[in-house]
């Protein structure tokens, strides 16, 4: 893999790490799935990509422009695995039967149009549309990664939401993620679209919690926009159910806002755009028991 630009968190064996909360504690918790950067040599056995194409579907520095959550009382979950490897915001056992050299079983979801669009739980493509992997895999190496990495984020993810339901009677599950450039619905008119919030228009939280976020963000100048293109993805859908006490949003950050795309580089206006969200946090951390409790 000449030319690979391995990341620190290459050393860290743990699939995601947990930033607790410190007091007072609010019902919230933020998850970034995708910005996962520890390309172990084991994940790189069989790629045929090389980086910086590899990381392109990486939702990169993401845990890092909401690391202030813990300061404001909730809890953080961020993935080190890449997405590329194992996609922890899709169904456990979406996969392309022409990725592997054995016959899937009968259960593996094979015909989800994330399947299809090759961005199922096991990529064949990264976003660009370049093929991951020079030969084909097994089926025992995607139940591996899926065991090692898919099950474990939910698992924490899962107990994270039953605390915080045990403590204050509801919870609120800030789903974080980042957009390319350029992308459909990327722009409004003439202006660059710089979030977009989903909420699986209007399933998945309280209104109350998406106009919150959309009123705060607007007032600082930033260009917002509702469930276009992203509604929402697995996360979202699986954990939004308000009927039983969790509220999920999405929030899509423009990388243009914080880093070279290019490059995959923080940018000059890293540290502005890392404020406003921690502004954010701290809005939806005290706004929350009245949004949804």
């Amino acid at each position: 893999m000449d030319g690979f630009e391995a990341q620190p968190e290459i050393l860290d064996p743990r699939p995601f790490r947990i930033a607790l909360p410190e007091p007072p504690f609010a019902p919230v918790v933020f998850a970034s799935a995708h910005s996962g950067r520890g390309y172990t040599a084991e994940l790189l056995a069989g790629v045929r990509l090389r980086s910086p194409n590899l990381r392109r579907s990486e939702d990169s520095f993401v845990d890092e422009l909401f690391a202030a959550a813990p300061a404001h009382g909730a809890t953080l979950l961020a993935a080190h695995f890449p997405r590329a490897f194992c996609d922890a915001n899709r169904e456990p056992w979406e996969l392309d039967p022409g990725m592997f050299a054995d016959t899937l079983p009968e259960w593996v979801n094979t015909t989800s149009p994330r399947v299809t669009a090759g961005l199922g739980t096991i990529a064949k493509v990264v976003a660009s549309g370049e093929p991951i992997y020079g030969a084909k895999l097994s089926f025992a190496e995607a139940e591996r990664r899926i065991q090692t990495y898919w099950l474990p984020f939910h698992d924490a993810l899962r107990r994270i939401i039953a605390d915080i339901k045990a403590r204050f009677g509801y919870c609120l599950l800030i789903d974080c993620h980042s957009m390319p450039s350029g992308g459909p619905g990327s722009r409004i008119g003439g202006r660059a679209v710089d979030f977009v919030l989903g909420d699986l228009h209007g399933v998945a939280c309280s209104p109350r919690v998406t106009r919150a976020v959309e009123a705060f963000l607007s007032a600082r100048g930033f260009q917002v926009r509702r469930n276009d293109p992203y509604a929402g993805g697995y996360i979202t859908k699986h954990y939004g159910r308000p009927g039983h006490g969790v509220h999920a949003l999405q929030v899509e950050v423009a990388r243009r806002l914080y880093m070279d795309e290019t490059l995959i580089e923080r940018s000059a206006d890293f540290a502005r755009i890392e404020q406003a969200i921690a502004g954010l946090i701290g809005a939806i951390t005290q706004q929350a028991p009245g949004l949804i409790g």
